[in-house]
């Protein structure tokens, strides 16, 4: 029977510990599981709740900071310091995993010792809703080599996994690190790709792995200011990729990178395109993100999103509000007219 460390860092949450940890350690029969929760000095009694849940079953281990050592800190503790199973689970205080959830993913990491880990799709839910009913019988899985996976995430320019959802084989782990500090907000994306350069990546379709909840104190912050901090963290972790990817020759660095750094370059013009669009002008750092996009990619003026930008600036962010339905429309249109084009000049019909 296969083995499962799964951490839970807490920071005041501690009025969700129980249905956190319950969810690691019912309705996963099948693995051998045990849990550390770090409470990472709450001002709250979340170490207390903590205590009283690790009392009631001797699977459960709490860790208390003294003072906060922030949240990075404390997942490469559990993760590189207490973790000794087979596999390695990283789930929020606020999060859960759905039945069955250990047992799947351990499965595949069982059947597939190429795969450095393996994820599933997350639900969505908010705070103040009931769950979501979970997939729990799934349609097998997909194993994907980690180079090709690695090129996916560098051509979406953004990463695919929430995190609750993810098991990691812990030698893995321990051998290429844990999150990265200089990447607070990002060091998830990083981490990912890195151990995609190493090892190939499973994939479980068809089921939900875990919860994700979604309320003001766990969305990221990637409105109106805080876009562009959203872009830049983006773009350091895929660069810290590049660093570290010395099994990457220079050739496929400078690829990636070109491809990455374009890709970011187009999210930074859209977004101040949006900008225009919503009327939010004087919140989002318009004149900013163009200057991050021209940092990212040289030939930015050469990109749609610069001409659709253009078009929004010459009409103003006054107008444009009401005029975006009729461009977008127009848009779409002249798309249709040259994929006739192109079709027409490739058949003859």
């Amino acid at each position: 029977m296969s083995s499962v460390s799964v951490v839970i860092p807490c920071y005041r949450y501690g009025h969700f510990l129980e249905q956190s940890v319950g969810s690691a350690l019912t309705e996963q029969d099948g693995v051998d599981v045990k849990v550390l929760i770090i409470d990472d000095a709450s001002p709250d009694d979340s170490a207390e709740v903590a205590r009283r849940i690790a009392k009631s079953d001797s699977r459960v281990e709490v860790l208390v900071h003294e003072r906060n050592k922030g949240h990075l800190a404390t997942y490469n503790e559990g993760l590189l310091e207490w973790a000794d199973g087979d596999y390695t689970v990283l789930l929020s205080a606020d999060d859960r995993l759905t039945p069955g959830a250990l047992v799947r993913a351990a499965a595949l990491l069982d059947a597939n010792p190429n795969v450095g880990f393996a994820y599933g799709h997350p639900l969505h839910f908010r705070a103040d809703q009931p769950l979501p009913p979970a997939r729990t019988e799934g349609r097998g899985w997909s194993v994907w080599p980690g180079r090709w996976w690695l090129e996916r995430r560098f051509k979406a320019g953004h990463g695919c996994i929430t995190s609750p959802e993810v098991m990691v084989r812990t030698d893995l782990q321990r051998k290429l690190g844990g999150y990265d500090p200089r990447l607070p907000h990002a060091g998830d994306i990083e981490m990912w790709m890195r151990f995609a350069a190493h090892a190939d990546v499973g994939y479980l379709k068809g089921v939900d792995q875990a919860y994700y909840r979604v309320h003001s104190a766990s969305m990221s912050k990637t409105d109106f200011s805080g876009q562009l901090d959203d872009l830049r963290q983006r773009k350091a972790a895929y660069d810290a990729v590049l660093e570290r990817a010395s099994e990457l020759t220079a050739a496929e660095r400078e690829r990636l990178g070109a491809i990455v750094h374009r890709k970011i370059a187009r999210q930074a013009l859209w977004r101040a395109a949006r900008a225009y669009d919503r009327g939010r002008t004087a919140q989002v750092p318009v004149d900013e993100l163009v200057a991050f996009a021209a940092e990212c990619w040289p030939h930015y003026e050469s990109l749609r999103e610069f001409a659709g930008l253009s078009l929004r600036r010459r009409i103003g962010p006054k107008a444009m509000p009401y005029l975006q339905p009729l461009i977008l429309t127009a848009v779409a249109h002249h798309a249709r007219e040259r994929l006739w084009w192109r079709t027409w000049r490739r058949t003859g019909v």
